[in-house]
């Protein structure tokens, strides 16, 4: 949309000199309402956490009725998301096998599902404690997609024809003996000309040939995806390690912050939720949450709570709040979805539900997506006064820890033993 945009200014500018002035502002006043009716029909999401990288979509003109899946894909063992970007749908699976274990990449079709290239690759199943295959998701530049094995392989594909531009053993580069617990879990995360990568150190790599820029000092690996804070106009690279919150200098890797902060089971699987010179996080097994901010050069704490504990997903910010699932173990098992605002921590609301478990979501518009743990899907109003349910249907089986991603207008559903739908929700 954005380049759309600068081929309509550049016309304008060309036309300047021949056309009336009254013509020119006429049409440049028009421009805005073209813009954003385009925006809210149709949005790339062409990474994890979606085109805004925090889980949100401007889409907002899309359906609360569900008709059947317009397809279905088998596309292996994982919980990997998808990624959408050009007409193209990328993501990622395992064949499930113990002995002859692979781990397929996969390009297709985003409005049919019909395949347009995949890459194959051993790789052995990682399945402590679930039913293994990867968990990151594909990045795209639209060019190129990166995807990373769950035992640290990483390719660079052509998005054309799937063809390989470089590729990266990122256990061996980190001198790891074995890959961690969960596997590498964390996505690429494309800034600029760099491609940022988790692997015990966080790498820097040049996305075009796969050389390393730099690497950052070795932590215990981190399982959640880097993300982009950026206070005071500096490039700061925020990823929250096993060991606790780290902040890098996104030029060279260098250690600018680091905030202690370690959950049970060596379970940190998040990304940073930033929102200007703030970060927040949240992790699982009671561990709670909190929020810092940026301030000369230091990370300090505002608040931090057990209200809001995300354990496979974290929440999302919209419009000064966060919604997410609150995994603390409770009243038989109970988890709970909680609303709460992100400058005070202040608890809005907090419903139990056993039909959504410990679900993950995604915000569209000004509507949120909610996908249950088994399969149970939920349109909600986003409203911090009370939890407004829309529409509430069974939509896929299965074990579902996977985000759900609206793009262009559809939904995709993954499931962890590898069943793909995709739902039309254009009016």
């Amino acid at each position: 949309m954005i380049k759309g945009i600068g081929c309509i200014t550049t016309y304008f500018e060309r036309q300047r000199n021949t056309l009336p002035p009254n013509y020119i502002i006429m049409k440049l006043l028009a421009l805005p309402v073209f813009f954003f009716s385009s925006v809210t029909f149709a949005t790339d999401w062409p990474h994890w956490l979606g085109p805004n990288g925090d889980g949100t979509s401007s889409e907002s003109k899309w359906s609360n009725e569900m008709n059947d899946p317009i397809w279905k894909s088998k596309v292996g063992v994982g919980f990997s998301a998808v990624s959408v970007a050009n007409g193209k749908l990328y993501t990622m699976g395992h064949n499930g096998k113990k002995t002859g274990g692979k781990e397929t990449v996969y390009c297709l079709n985003a409005q049919t599902g019909k395949p347009v290239w995949k890459h194959t690759y051993p790789a052995p199943l990682i399945d402590y404690l679930h039913e293994g295959g990867p968990c990151s998701t594909p990045s795209t530049d639209g060019a190129i997609v990166y995807a990373i094995s769950k035992h640290g392989l990483l390719h660079a594909y052509q998005t054309t024809d799937g063809k390989i531009i470089w590729k990266k053993d990122m256990l061996k580069e980190a001198g790891m003996k074995r890959p961690p617990d969960w596997g590498f879990a964390a996505s690429p995360y494309i800034l600029g000309d760099q491609v940022i990568i988790e692997a015990g150190a966080t790498y820097s790599l040049n996305k075009k040939n796969g050389k390393i820029i730099w690497k950052s000092k070795t932590y215990r690996p981190a399982y959640g995806t880097p993300t982009l804070f950026q206070p005071d106009g500096k490039s700061i690279i925020a990823v929250l390690k096993t060991d606790g919150l780290v902040l890098l200098d996104s030029k060279n890797g260098k250690t600018l912050a680091f905030q202690k902060w370690e959950t049970s089971y060596k379970t940190n699987a998040s990304t940073p939720i930033i929102q200007g010179d703030k970060i927040f996080i949240s992790t699982g097994y009671q561990r709670g949450c909190a929020l810092f901010q940026w301030k000369e050069g230091k990370l300090q704490k505002l608040y931090e709570n057990k209200i809001l504990s995300t354990h496979m997903n974290h929440a999302i910010l919209s419009d000064g709040h966060l919604y997410g699932f609150d995994g603390n173990v409770h009243m038989a098992g109970k988890k709970d979805f909680v609303c709460m605002e992100f400058l005070t921590g202040k608890e809005q609301w907090r419903i139990s539900d056993r039909g959504l478990m410990v679900g993950s979501l995604m915000v569209a518009g000004e509507r949120m997506i909610v996908l249950g743990q088994r399969g149970e899907l939920v349109f909600a109003e986003v409203n911090p006064s009370s939890f407004e349910e829309l529409f509430r249907e069974q939509a896929i089986g299965g074990r579902c820890w996977t985000m759900p991603v609206l793009s262009n207008g559809l939904l995709y559903l993954r499931n962890a033993r590898g069943d793909l739908f995709c739902m039309n929700l254009k009016k």
